[in-house]
């Protein structure tokens, strides 16, 4: 009886132990679209002395495409809508809308198009492409996390840090931080 139980125990145990099979970029090859839903794209601003603001975009649109053969010649295109800026206050988005910052009336998109994606491990990438805001363009790096897929859905957390006078956004500084922090998440569906 009690040999019983232990063996009940046991399979009882490992049905109730989630399986996880390694998920790799290869696994994940073909054509994405980012959905909005399941995705976000946040960033934060430091402020001098401490503080600073949190926001994040409500509309943005692109497209992932990651290639079997070679990882390099993947590709990666986003395109954010700067009117859509939110911070939860509703004085600092009107900031960032205006000729200020991101001049939302005559520059209405942000863009972001890879130009190199570098694996660093079976499940990131470091990715390398040009954004274009007010009007300039720079070089900037993103590193990605594959964290999921399932059904023809994909998951990334994308991170980076982008120098924010480059683009002609530097009013406040050295009180505000120079330095934008970047963390998304990217959800893609096949097709």
């Amino acid at each position: 009886m009690y040999a019983r139980i232990l063996g009940f125990a046991a399979v009882a145990t490992c049905l109730a132990m989630p399986v996880f099979a390694a998920v790799t970029l290869g696994d994940a090859a073909g054509s994405y679209t980012i959905s909005p839903a399941g995705s976000s794209i946040r960033f934060s601003i430091g402020k001098l002395g401490g503080g600073g603001f949190d926001g994040a975009f409500a509309r943005f649109k692109g497209s992932i495409r990651i290639d079997n053969s070679d990882v390099g010649r993947s590709r990666v295109n986003i395109t954010i809508f700067p009117e859509s800026v939110g911070t939860g206050q509703s004085r600092i988005d009107a900031f960032l809308r205006s000729d200020a910052v991101f001049d939302a009336a005559n520059n209405p998109e942000i863009q972001f198009r890879s130009t190199s994606v570098k694996r660093t491990g079976e499940t990131s990438a470091l990715i390398t492409g040009r954004l274009t805001a007010r009007g300039k363009t720079f070089p900037e790096k993103f590193t990605a996390e594959l964290s999921g897929l399932k059904a023809g859905t994909i998951k990334f957390h994308v991170t980076g840090k982008v120098l924010r006078s480059r683009y002609g956004m530097d009013v406040g500084t050295p009180i505000y931080s120079n330095v934008v922090d970047f963390d998304m998440t990217l959800t893609g569906r096949r097709g």
